[in-house]
């Protein structure tokens, strides 16, 4: 490696930092003290290496560095600046007087166990935030934790992940390594990049067990060695070493430092809560289901308005980190049973349970709603609202506080803020808006017909509501990249998804919208920007990553497509689409564990949204495609079989289905569908050549003549 030339005392970079002396040095930058001139402050300066630079290339660089930029949290050190100067980039961050954890360990040795513990807390703090914002860390070590004042500091968000993504192969093949061995994961020591949080949980495994212990859990005479013996090697737990730790975090350890990724734990936050000592820890977080609101009303019409309140009180309570909530899809499979409420909560997996009534007459309003305890089946709050229509928005405020206050749960000012919903003024543009939603995720064509109707009819009455605007963006795109809607959908959803963003900028749904319609203009960085920032204003909606997956796709990236696929899976316990792409993508990548997990999950997820509705095609075709892949044939196509006869002239089924064709060995089957799909209006050529289900028939006359039809 060509190490980089030192800059000389009294350089000034970028305009504004003048270089005082050389504090460190390592595999990928030098670090500096330097002076800002602008704000009269001390900073740290890390300047890449010339051939690290040159192997991640400015574009990629500033692409990472403003996604770390944006994470703000009490043990992440902040980035102030980053810039490029004659061919050298570099990024700017506070300047921290103190030790890092390196210099700390070789000085003292292992750590007291519960300082250890402590601070391994407060890193897994700082990741859980970074991975709920789509960030992962990728080389975290003691020489990237400072301690200051008691409190472990983590820097270097980003630049780890630039290396990996942009550089990795081409560094690799000079003798530099992406991470460090000692703390990498098995997955990143095994070449993967489509790399999650549960990684960067494994190298807090392994700083959290050189604290405790004063070792690293695996040690060798060569990086490669060391590599190895992740594959090969079971550590020590370390109260075998310290009998004083406790058994509670000895297990927690071993639990973080799992061969295997799907056997650590979920979160670092979970990793957090393991270590709390057995009297103080929580057994689990509150949970509640809101089960579907019963119709009151004479007219049986009214029965999506009460579903739609439920649905909207989900979707607020949704967003608070504190308190597990269960899918609409789940909750709503008990709609019309007459089962005990214990019971019911019991089947679900939860403390407690929402439910309630709502009757509509004329201009007026009465909503019922009551928590109660499962295990005792007392309530723990209820209330009766009887009240005008314009008031429906505030009393699901309400009922969504109320069960926040009644389960004892503490509300950050965003999560405040994220469980009162953009809304409307207009009741009525607000029941046009709940039928589109209702009809939008049904995944038929003449759904989306009634949805994008049903938007319309909400803008009319309130020109001005942002989320009937996404509605019609959504709509208008899916109807673009499944039937032949051409330009004139393409407009419609440019237009509408630019208006949902100017009218609300805070909105995330507007910014993951946008994200869609410019990824179906091929405007990628573009749409990368929007999804990105889609996920950042909101870690919890599901669209973001699910969209942000289907452009990768679309694009051939099919690794980082599926590490997208994955995060929306995990933010819907009723989500079958996401898993399922995600398992059809492992699969051609051979990476057998990682399918079969999303497979169970996709035909678990799928199962529930059959026993709700036995005839959603959408949940049997991809459902259908897992089946197949856990080798579950027979199921497979009954349930194929069973899609088609319930949606034999849909578009999304046909194609399903004869992707399960091609992969089972019938490629004429498959192609009958297909072409039978074409007639009927699909037209994506790029969407075809990307697929890996198609690969078998790749040289069939029949799917060459289909792609130049398509015109591709």
């Amino acid at each position: 490696m060509t190490a980089a030339q030192p800059i000389s005392e009294s350089t000034v970079v970028g305009g504004r930092y003048k270089i005082e002396h050389e504090v460190g040095r390592g595999g990928m930058a030098v670090v500096y003290r330097a002076h800002d001139t602008r704000h009269d402050r001390p900073v740290a300066i890390k300047v890449l290496h010339p051939e690290i630079a040159a192997g991640i290339g400015t574009t990629r660089f500033f692409q990472e560095i403003r996604l770390a930029a944006r994470l703000n949290h009490p043990h992440i050190i902040a980035l102030h600046d980053s810039g490029e100067t004659d061919g050298t980039l570099y990024y700017v961050m506070p300047f921290i007087d103190g030790d890092n954890l390196r210099a700390r360990l070789d000085r003292q040795g292992r750590l007291p166990a519960d300082e250890a513990v402590d601070l391994a807390q407060q890193i897994a703090s700082a990741l859980d935030y970074a991975h709920r914002l789509g960030v992962v860390h990728r080389d975290i070590k003691p020489e990237n934790i400072m301690i200051y004042e008691g409190e472990a500091l983590v820097a270097d968000f980003g630049i780890a992940k630039a290396v990996s993504v942009a550089g990795g192969a081409n560094l690799t093949n000079t003798g530099f390594a992406i991470g460090t061995p000692a703390y990498m994961s098995p997955e990143q020591a095994a070449g993967q990049t489509d790399l999650d949080g549960r990684s960067d949980e494994y190298s807090l495994g392994c700083v959290l067990y050189e604290m405790l212990t004063g070792e690293p859990p695996f040690t060798a005479s060569t990086p490669q060695a060391l590599i190895a013996k992740r594959f090969t090697d079971t550590p020590r737990p370390v109260s075998a070493i310290v009998p004083a730790i406790p058994e509670y975090v000895s297990v927690a350890v071993r639990k973080a430092l799992s061969r295997d990724a799907s056997d650590r734990f979920a979160t670092a936050a979970d990793l957090s809560l393991a270590l709390e000592p057995q009297q103080k820890k929580v057994d689990e977080k509150p949970s509640i289901a809101v089960l579907p609101f019963s119709n009151m009303s004479t007219d049986p019409e009214n029965e999506f308005f009460s579903d739609g309140i439920a649905e909207e009180i989900i979707n607020a309570l949704s967003k608070v980190q504190a308190l597990e909530v269960v899918s609409r899809t789940s909750a709503f499979a008990f709609k019309g049973k007459n089962l005990d409420m214990r019971e019911i909560g019991r089947q679900l997996g939860v403390k407690t349970l929402l439910e309630g009534s709502v009757r509509k007459a004329g201009k007026r309003l009465r909503v019922t709603a009551q928590v109660i305890d499962v295990d005792t089946g007392y309530h723990l709050w209820s209330e009766r609202f009887d009240r005008e229509m314009e008031d429906v928005f505030a009393i699901q405020d309400e009922i969504a506080e109320n069960i926040v206050k009644a389960l004892r749960v503490v509300l950050s000012k965003r999560e405040q803020s994220a469980i009162k919903a953009a809304r409307t003024s207009n009741v009525r543009a607000y029941e046009y808006y709940l039928r589109g939603r209702h009809l939008y995720h049904q995944w038929r064509r003449e759904s989306w017909d009634g949805a994008d109707d049903m938007f319309r009819r909400a803008i009319a009455l309130d020109p001005d509501y942002a989320l009937a605007y996404t509605g019609l963006a959504d709509t208008s795109s899916i109807r673009y990249m499944y039937f032949s809607g051409g330009e004139e959908a393409l407009q419609q959803a440019d237009a509408a998804s630019r208006r949902a963003v100017d009218l609300d900028p805070t909105l995330a749904e507007a910014h993951a919208a946008r994200g869609l319609a410019l990824s179906c203009q091929k405007r990628l960085d573009e749409a990368a920007q929007e999804l990105e920032r889609a996920m950042e204003l909101d870690p919890t909606l599901y669209e973001a990553p699910y969209y942000y997956g289907r452009m990768l796709q679309m694009q051939g990236r099919m690794a980082e497509a599926a590490g997208y696929f994955d995060r929306a899976a995990s933010l819907r316990d009723d989500d079958f689409q996401a898993a399922g792409l995600a398992q059809t993508i492992y699969r051609d990548l051979g990476r057998m564990q990682d399918m079969t997990r999303a497979a169970n999950r996709c035909v678990d997820a799928a199962k529930r949204a059959i026993a709700v509705n036995p005839g959603d095609s959408r949940a049997l075709q991809l459902g259908a495609l897992a089946l197949h892949d856990l080798g579950e044939h027979e199921q497979s196509k009954e349930w194929a079989d069973r899609a088609i006869e319930v949606d034999p002239d849909e578009i999304s089924t046909l194609y399903n289905i004869a992707c399960l064709f091609a992969i089972s060995g019938e490629p004429e089957r498959a192609l009958d569908l297909l072409e039978r799909a074409v007639e009927l209006g699909w037209a994506r050529a790029e969407w075809l050549r990307a697929d890996p289900d198609f690969t078998s028939v790749h040289d069939n006359p029949r799917y060459k003549a289909l792609l130049e039809r398509l015109g591709g």
